[in-house]
């Protein structure tokens, strides 16, 4: 993902949340098998999750954006300048979605999102999701050999 587009606005959206008061985990695996591009967690244990979409072709043809909406507080699109436009449109729900302008240096929050309170058994389950995704990539950083140890 390093120097592509994806990484790019990644990177950006990243920088802005942690802005905002979120640690962000890229690419964590949800309770419905889907895997969410970017989760963020902030000291309150609000949970943002920020769908990244870095041409026209892929954001029309998305359709599983909605199944992420039940394991966050708040959702977000995550967009170069040129696609942000598109998420105007009643598809992409711009009444309750969020829409993060991002390039490799910075992003705008161009709209804020809608907050809905997760129930507190989806909040422990994603909250745990999160912890142990940053722990396993922290502990396969810590570990050279830890790919090989873990595949036995």
């Amino acid at each position: 993902m390093a120097g592509s587009l994806t990484g790019e606005v990644t990177r950006g959206l990243c920088r802005l949340l942690w802005l905002h008061g979120f640690a962000c985990v890229c690419e964590v695996k949800l309770g419905n098998g889907r895997r969410a591009d970017v989760i963020g967690v902030n000291a309150r244990g609000e949970i943002w999750l920020a769908e990244v979409k870095v041409s026209r072709s892929d954001l029309l043809g998305d359709r599983k954006w909605h199944d992420y909406r039940e394991f966050c507080d708040a959702f977000l699109w995550a967009v170069p300048e040129a696609l942000a436009p598109l998420l105007e449109a009643p598809t992409f729900a711009p009444a309750e979605a969020g829409l993060i302008v991002a390039d490799s240096h910075a992003a705008a929050l161009v709209r804020p999102p809608v907050a809905r309170p997760l129930a507190a058994a989806r909040r422990r389950s994603v909250t745990l999701a999160l912890a142990r995704t940053a722990a396993e990539r922290v502990h396969r950083l810590a570990d050279p050999g830890f790919a090989a140890f873990a595949a036995r």
